[in-house]
């Protein structure tokens, strides 16, 4: 067995100023935010984050936004940069960073991954020396980032891959960090055995630093933040706190989620050890310098992602406007 990890509570007493980045895009902000608020609780400040990567039902075009594509942002660097209540797409479409930004009365980072592993770590260590940040916090919604590939409910890889890799690399150049999933199986793609199985593997090699659950008055700053940041695997945490149980459908009831108590929590695990013992997508796209270069890395060993799905459905709506 692997030496275990240093606990959570020493990391977090060792730490003063966290960056909480939902690592998925879209609506995992939302999720982000209740680690943050978890920190602050400790003793912590902290800036949230995300991605520059809205679901296509809000940004139709696919993939993440450059920061040519975007206004009224602050760059930090080229896949960095702080969004406010007025950021949105060259296109007008705000940001889900950007909604929690006028929530939160505070500037939110967007990540850019058009840049690949490669272009992440550059961003990430240029924002943790210009913010002061101590301990970075990658924030998975749903659980995807525990998967080993082969899992056919499998969708949205590709973000997961790339901000683990970059955060594992980050571990080992120095950076404090901490790895976190919060909602397992709310995104409906990893089953609740899958992940636990997951988490499991991981802690046979004492890679699971601790845990947190919602709390009545997290889950009710939630509940306020949806109402302005869309989110579906976000919401689901908070509907099993207040109650929720068994299946319920989500994305238009193409899949669906169990409800279960236990989706309140949030599992903090060790970058290194989950990208040593179970991260296969995050380890096939270390070495990428773009985003293409990334999902092909994953299709060389036979996962589609979530910018195939995207690109297809763009394609396929751009030849319906053609024949109309």
């Amino acid at each position: 067995m692997n030496a275990p990890a240093p606990s959570l509570e020493d990391l977090i007493r060792d730490s003063k100023h966290a960056l909480v980045i939902g690592v998925g895009g879209g609506g995992d902000v939302v999720g982000a935010l209740a680690t943050a608020r978890f920190l602050e609780f400790c003793g912590l400040r902290f800036t949230l984050g995300g991605l520059s990567w809205e679901r296509n039902v809000y940004d139709p075009v696919p993939g993440p936004r450059k920061i040519s594509e975007t206004k009224n942002v602050k760059a930090l660097h080229e896949f960095a940069w702080l969004a406010n209540a007025q950021s949105q797409t060259s296109t007008g479409i705000p940001f889900a960073e950007a909604k929690m930004a006028e929530v939160i009365g505070r500037e939110v980072l967007l990540v850019d991954i058009n840049g690949g592993v490669k272009g992440v770590v550059a961003g990430l260590e240029a924002v943790m020396e210009s913010l002061g940040t101590d301990l970075l916090v990658g924030l998975d919604v749903g659980g995807d980032s525990l998967a080993q590939g082969s899992e056919p409910g499998l969708r949205s890889p590709l973000a997961d891959s790339i901000l683990l890799a970059a955060m594992a690399a980050l571990a080992c150049r120095g950076h404090r960090t901490i790895w976190g999933v919060f909602g397992f199986g709310s995104d409906g793609e990893l089953t609740v055995d899958e992940i636990e199985l997951a988490l499991s593997k991981l802690g046979t090699a004492g890679g699971l630093l601790g845990g947190w659950s919602l709390t009545p008055k997290i889950a009710a700053e939630l509940e306020t933040v949806i109402k302005t940041v869309p989110t579906e695997a976000s919401a689901i945490p908070v509907q099993c706190f207040r109650g929720g149980w068994g299946r319920h459908e989500i994305r238009r009831g193409q899949r669906h989620v169990k409800l279960t108590p236990l989706t309140a929590l949030t599992f903090f695990m060790s970058t290194v050890l989950l990208y040593d013992t179970l991260a296969r997508p995050a380890q096939a796209v270390r070495q990428s310098v773009t985003l293409d270069e990334a999902n092909e890395a994953l299709h060389a060993i036979g996962i589609r992602t979530e910018l195939d799905y995207e690109r297809d459905y763009y394609r396929t709506m751009m030849q319906r406007g053609m024949q109309q």
